[in-house]
């Protein structure tokens, strides 16, 4: 009994424990640290990495005309993608991409609603509102790319169930955000200590391009395009190839927006799925695969048809493995199958096990740089000017030869540009966007035998959970 009693009284001093995992915003944003802690934890929601993240990036892939994939549990989504057969309740990496980004809203909205109550200095103060609302704006961002305009979540507080805003009040909010931090952020090296990865005014400016871009708006965007270029900040890297390898990450000068990867977290783990069967190296020795990497089941291939479609000298296919040499020794041929294998993203030699260090590629110089020639062919036509831009990025992929102003026409040239694009761009998750914007991603479908295609695969459905949670918000139409 005694023993019994001990024990009890022992259990009950154990379980008086002092609560020190709930916010308070009294403490946790009296400082520029505290304040910080809050928004990295929206940074990293906002940002579509790791495991789940990969498998996120490829399914928007799959629904156009230049990967595909087979093997591993992946598959299972994979077929769903490839065939458009998607539903509200699966592929559930939507649930978790819904959750993320409402979570990273979440927490730039806790601090842009406690942070004027910080005795922090008045510049510090408005850097980090920008950085929020920066944030905030990236993940409604990605929530209009997929689905469309959502609730519009701008507090903390109110009810939990809220209907979703009309598409203009989304356009607007994107618009005014982006527009607004553009003025407040850093530029690159501005601030000392300011980490790698943090929003700048490039970035913002990147952000603005590509918002009135894929809903264009087209001299707006040639607008916040000439002023990124006009920053004097970025420049085409000169190698392609190496652009996305993990030593050259801070060197280059070529990324406007990034999603930051390292080893030791949820990091890139595109090369995985890329590797070949029994990969050991390519044909010249190079990307050894080493034994701290894997290679999945998960085969991420190359469809031909786009492998076959850019100029034999482009130095953009150096990227991509048509042949390898297996762990027998021998050499395998990947091509006429439907199998090459993109190594844009290289092996990693201080991977950990999955993940690989390479930065994931958001917003890019070339894509700005495209973007315009894109606005400026869709106000007037064919100009020199838009002929250079387009020329500078076929440059740096070896293309010298310069394409002839005369022998386009607007509707020519958009048809080039779009072709340009799936060239530099294939594995970054823009070419759904991109065949949105030029009226080809159902016909692309339709023409590649998907009968069940039409408009409402434009956009995603909502997840089902979030249909359940909140009665509110409708569902798109067609699912």
């Amino acid at each position: 009994m005694l023993v019994s009693a001990l024990l009890f009284t022992g259990c009950k001093e154990q379980l008086k424990e002092e609560v020190y995992s709930q916010l308070d915003p009294k403490t946790l944003f009296s400082s520029a640290n505290g304040i910080e802690r809050v928004l990295f934890s929206a940074y990293s929601d906002a940002q579509i990495s790791g495991n789940f993240g990969g498998n996120l990036w490829f399914q928007e892939e799959w629904t156009c005309d230049q990967l595909w994939e087979t093997g591993g549990s992946v598959n299972l989504q994979a077929v769903v993608m490839l065939a458009f057969t998607w539903d509200a309740s699966y592929p559930t990496q939507w649930t978790g991409l819904w959750n993320n980004c409402y979570y990273s809203i979440r927490n730039c909205n806790l601090v842009l609603e406690n942070i004027d109550q910080s005795p922090v200095d008045a510049t510090t103060k408005d850097r980090l509102k920008a950085e929020a609302r920066f944030v905030r704006a990236s993940a409604f961002y990605i929530l209009y790319t997929e689905w469309g305009a959502v609730p519009l979540r701008l507090t903390t507080t109110g009810d939990n169930a809220m209907a979703r805003c009309t598409d203009a009040e989304m356009l607007a909010f994107l618009e005014k955000e982006f527009t607004e931090t553009t003025d407040v952020l850093p530029n690159n090296g501005e601030i000392s200590g300011y980490q790698y990865g943090r929003a700048t005014k490039g970035a913002a400016l990147g952000y603005l391009t590509k918002f009135f871009l894929n809903t264009r708006q087209w001299q707006k965007c040639a607008d916040a395009s000439k002023k990124l270029m006009d920053l004097g900040k970025y420049q085409l890297w000169p190698d392609y190839t190496t652009l996305f390898a993990v030593e050259n990450e801070e060197k280059q000068k070529e990324s406007v927006w990034v999603y930051p990867c390292s080893p030791l977290t949820p990091g890139n783990e595109f090369i995985n799925g890329s590797f070949p069967p029994e990969y050991k190296s390519k044909v010249d020795g190079s990307y050894p695969f080493l034994s701290n990497m894997r290679n999945w089941a998960r085969m991420d291939r190359i469809k031909d048809s786009f492998f076959n479609s850019s100029d034999p000298a482009d130095k953009r296919k150096n990227v991509i493995v048509t042949q390898y040499i297996n762990t027998a020794g021998k050499t395998i041929s990947l091509l006429n199958q439907d199998n090459t294998r993109s190594f844009k993203y290289p092996p990693d030699p201080n991977a950990v096990a999955n993940s690989h260090g390479n930065d994931l590629a958001v917003i890019r110089y070339s894509d700005i740089l495209l973007s315009r020639a894109e606005a400026l062919n869709e106000l007037s036509g064919p100009t020199q000017e838009a002929m250079d831009l387009i020329q500078m990025v076929r440059s740096r992929a070896g293309l010298t030869l310069p394409l002839v102003l005369a022998n386009f026409s607007k509707e020519t040239l958009r048809a080039r540009i779009l072709d340009e694009r799936g060239w530099e761009f294939f594995g970054e998750k823009l070419r759904r966007q991109d065949l949105i914007r030029h009226g080809k991603f159902i016909s692309s479908a339709l023409a590649r035998g998907i009968k069940n295609a039409d408009d409402h695969h434009k956009l995603f459905p909502i997840p089902q959970t979030e249909i359940n949670a909140n009665p509110l918000c409708k569902q798109n139409p067609g699912y």
